[in-house]
């Protein structure tokens, strides 16, 4: 079974910087492409970002393009989201999980808040 655990949330304002990681288990991961969404109060799960297995191609939503930068560290098995010039509107609950197709559990997913 395929274990999610993300961390790196937290209160920022707006123009800061936050990392979130994402460490996987029970699986083998180096052969999944991952990508990270988020989920704001009231709104449906959107997608933020996402990589290629082999770390080669990156990918974003157009609302965080030049702002976020996700990565992967296969060896340890860990990917992470660099998160540049926080927006009020990025605030929301973050999730990783295999991207497009995501496996059948989802982590508890931090919390990122930016205050005006």
């Amino acid at each position: 079974q395929v274990q999610l655990v993300e961390s790196g949330g937290g209160l920022v304002q707006a123009g800061g910087a936050l990392r979130l990681s994402c460490v996987a288990s029970g699986r083998t991961f180096r052969v999944y492409a991952m990508g990270w969404v988020r989920q704001a109060p009231g709104k449906e799960r959107e997608f933020v970002a996402g990589v290629t297995w082999d770390g080669d191609s990156t990918y974003y939503a157009d609302s965080v393009e030049g702002r976020f930068a996700i990565s992967r560290d296969s060896a340890k098995n860990t990917v992470y989201l660099q998160m540049n010039s926080l927006k009020v509107e990025d605030t929301a609950v973050y999730y990783c999980n295999s991207h497009p197709a995501p496996f059948d559990v989802w982590g508890k997913g931090p919390q990122v808040t930016v205050s005006s």
